[in-house]
């Protein structure tokens, strides 16, 4: 006999607490930052930070700090990392929690699936210019290195990641106490944060075309807004999100999460409607009906 209890869910799971702030880090200034040729002679995952790189984590570990307690005004909160399994993201996070007090500090996982995006083995720099003009030509979302991965590659285990990030949400598996705001702080790569981005926020691939990598050990900030939406805009500026490459129609989206209620939708969302129903402005369906309220997924949930 099938115990019903296995179907229903714990009141642990009941009670799941949304991180407070999901914070994206790029890695430090590599050596490969530099000098595009260290790549001939050293594996990518094992390019190292360079002096710059390790002040730079240590300065964003200081400024994250800082955000995740509000300026020293909140004591109440705990903080848990992944981490790209390269040198230079483990070396980034080394640099990082030295701004944390133990305390603060509830775990940190390697995470592959946040890895680098594969562009082959050993690269040739002559070779690798070619290849990379030959991707601006037919989209940086869907070319495949020769021997390595595309954007999509990378969105795909990215996916999978989330999923599993989701999981560790849903189970309460990384909040230990209700009464602590919970921090979930990522050190990756900028491709991989931007198709992270693009995942979460339901992007477009033409939306992604237009992203820009963060700057070494810039930080992006996810933070639940008053209703319960995670969103950029709580933290940053119009001008920082421009500079990521996000558009208008994106950026006040951003903007709309910030005082949204959590399951809302966004009736201005665009970029679906506008892109495959081009002709709603002007139809009806046969019984007089506006074809402008279908339930086309616009939106703005968190998954």
């Amino acid at each position: 006999m099938i115990d019903n209890c296995c179907n229903q869910p714990s009141p642990k799971q009941r009670e799941r607490a949304l991180p407070k702030r999901i914070i994206l880090v790029r890695h430090g200034e590599s050596a490969g930052n530099i000098d595009g040729s260290a790549y001939a002679t050293t594996p990518d995952n094992r390019i190292p930070l360079t002096p710059e790189g390790i002040q730079q984590a240590k300065r964003a570990g200081a400024q994250i700090c800082n955000v995740i307690s509000d300026g020293g005004a909140c004591s109440s909160w705990k903080v848990y990392f992944y981490v790209s399994p390269y040198a230079r993201t483990r070396a980034t996070l080394r640099e990082i929690g030295r701004a944390f007090p133990r305390s603060t500090v509830i775990g940190a996982r390697e995470e592959c699936r946040i890895r680098e995006q594969d562009f082959g083995n050993f690269q040739v720099a002559e070779r690798m210019k070619v290849i990379k003009e030959i991707r601006e030509r037919f989209g940086r979302f869907f070319y495949r290195f020769p021997e390595g991965e595309s954007a999509a590659d990378v969105f795909d285990r990215v996916s999978s990641f989330l999923e599993s990030l989701w999981r560790d949400i849903d189970m309460n598996r990384l909040h230990r106490d209700a009464a602590d705001d919970l921090n979930l702080v990522i050190v990756s790569h900028g491709l991989a944060i931007r198709v992270f981005l693009m995942k979460w926020f339901k992007w477009t691939v033409e939306q992604f075309e237009r992203l820009n990598n963060p700057r070494n050990c810039e930080f992006q900030v996810m933070q639940l807004g008053n209703g319960g939406e995670y969103s950029l805009a709580v933290q940053h500026s119009v001008e920082e999100m421009q500079e990521w490459g996000l558009s208008p129609d994106m950026i006040a989206d951003q903007r709309w999460r910030a005082q949204a209620n959590k399951g809302d939708w966004n009736d201005s969302c665009s970029w679906y409607l506008d892109t495959f129903f081009d002709k709603f402005a002007d139809s009806n369906t046969e019984d007089g009906e506006d074809l402008q309220s279908p339930n086309i997924d616009c939106q703005r949930n968190s998954s």
